[in-house]
């Protein structure tokens, strides 16, 4: 991913991501608010909002208040209260918009509760913070093994240590109530630090975690969401999706917190619907709905003594039948309402440009030619040669079919040419022989 931590250099910049602690590859950007009132400037004689909002390890944010007004802007390194000693955290959000994030998160801005900031981190407590921040990956092998050896049914899913390094947070998840007090003896005994242990959800686990979601992006609750709603199996029913329970799931193990988002768009769309439970009575018999299709406005209907058969209703269809049904009418059957519903031809999404294929810029091989075949001299074959001078003859090469040029009556040159076998090869070669007797 990005960089571990966020360390100051010599100019007051961070190192690892050089982003001002906005990066968008880790835990930098983790909750983080757009401040779109940072280029505005304050009407003469209004003071600048004093809180500020300052986010430590992961998804953890808090707000302080600048007592000293010091000059911070978003990505200064600040050390702040904490209990005992002092933390480390880094600056996301300043200015009115801070107030507005208090009263969303129940924070009274006018409250003498509120933390206060001591300074702006100096070289030497960002290195006790680095070396604090590399411990804790170790630690947390080690504190599994230990948890594990007293046989508790915890898991140990994170460790953050004070800015100062005087203390541990251990959080960990539990399905049951868990009795760690002799835990955290062995835990203040291997690690010689104040040990506090703080128990969290597996949805705010996920959470602090991270990760990439089914869609392939980041989990909504490590980058935006802040609250966690409850989400219902009939979430899923109302969206008509396949009660899966490995679909249906995130990484926390619970039902995804995205099935809410939509749900309230499909709960608007089924007002219109009647009931998936009514009962239409017909001549025939009684139907029940079988199947919905919130987009097109459809629904699929079948007799109670044939299932296997469906009819397609539209929506003013079915309410037209009830209507009647309420008058204690019955109407002939489905038939006569029911709709043909023709199916869509398959869409074919190949890209014109063949930018579909991921050998599109493979050079194509080339494919080899068929070896020749050499075909051996006897009495059957014969080969040709290549041209023969003038006044010579070809030497033991006899063309099929022709007699010997020898001892011939006829003084006229013999003009003979191999046609019976064709060599292999491309070229025709052409054989000329000439053989003169002289008297």
């Amino acid at each position: 991913m990005a960089c571990t931590s966020c360390s100051t250099s010599d100019g007051g910049a961070p190192k690892g991501c050089k982003n001002n602690g906005t990066c968008g590859t880790d835990s930098c950007n983790k909750l983080t608010v757009f401040d779109w009132l940072s280029n505005m400037s304050l009407p003469n004689g209004e003071a600048p909002f004093d809180c500020v909002e300052v986010r430590f390890k992961n998804g953890r944010k808090e707000f302080f208040r600048n007592v000293d007004k010091l000059t911070l802007s978003i990505g200064d390194i600040v050390a702040t209260v904490a209990s005992p000693g002092h933390d480390i955290g880094i600056v996301t959000l300043t200015g009115e918009l801070v107030k507005i994030q208090m009263k969303k998160k129940g924070v009274n801005p006018a409250s003498n509760e509120v933390p206060k900031i001591y300074r702006k981190a100096s070289q030497k407590d960002i290195d006790i913070w680095s070396a604090a921040r590399e411990r804790e990956e170790p630690m947390k092998v080690r504190a599994r093994e230990l948890a594990i050896a007293q046989k508790l049914e915890m898991k140990i899913s994170d460790i953050e240590f004070q800015g100062d390094g005087s203390k541990a947070t251990f959080y960990y998840t539990a399905n049951d109530r868990v009795d760690f007090r002799l835990l955290i003896k062995d835990f203040a005994k291997e690690f010689s630090t104040r040990v506090e242990m703080k128990q969290v959800g597996f949805r705010q686990e996920a959470a602090r975690l991270g990760g990439i979601g089914s869609c392939g992006r980041e989990l909504c609750c490590s980058t935006w969401l802040t609250d966690f709603r409850s989400v219902n199996t009939s979430a899923a029913r109302y969206q008509q999706l396949s009660l899966n329970p490995q679909k249906l799931a995130g990484q926390c193990g619970k039902l995804k917190c995205c099935l809410n988002y939509e749900l309230d768009t499909y709960m608007d769309a089924l007002k219109d619907f009647p009931d998936y439970d009514t009962k239409l009575v017909t001549e025939k018999g009684d139907a029940i709905c079988q199947k919905q299709d919130i987009f097109k406005g459809l629904m699929w209907f079948a007799y109670t003594n044939n299932f296997a058969n469906w009819h397609v209703l539209k929506i003013d269809q079915v309410k037209e039948i009830i209507a009647e049904n309420k008058l204690k009418n019955r109407v002939s059957s489905l038939e006569d309402f029911a709709i043909e519903v023709t199916q869509e031809p398959e869409k074919d999404f190949n890209n014109a440009m063949g930018q579909e294929s991921l050998t599109r810029f493979d050079q194509p091989k080339r494919k080899k030619k068929p070896a020749k075949k050499r075909k051996t001299i006897g009495e059957n074959a014969a080969v040709a040669p290549a041209i023969a001078p003038n006044n010579q003859a070809p030497k033991n090469q006899t063309p099929k079919g022709n007699k010997p040029a020898g001892n011939n009556n006829n003084n006229k040159p013999n003009n003979n040419t191999a046609n019976d076998k064709k060599p292999a090869g491309p070229r025709k070669p052409i054989i000329i022989t000439k053989n003169e007797n002289k008297k």
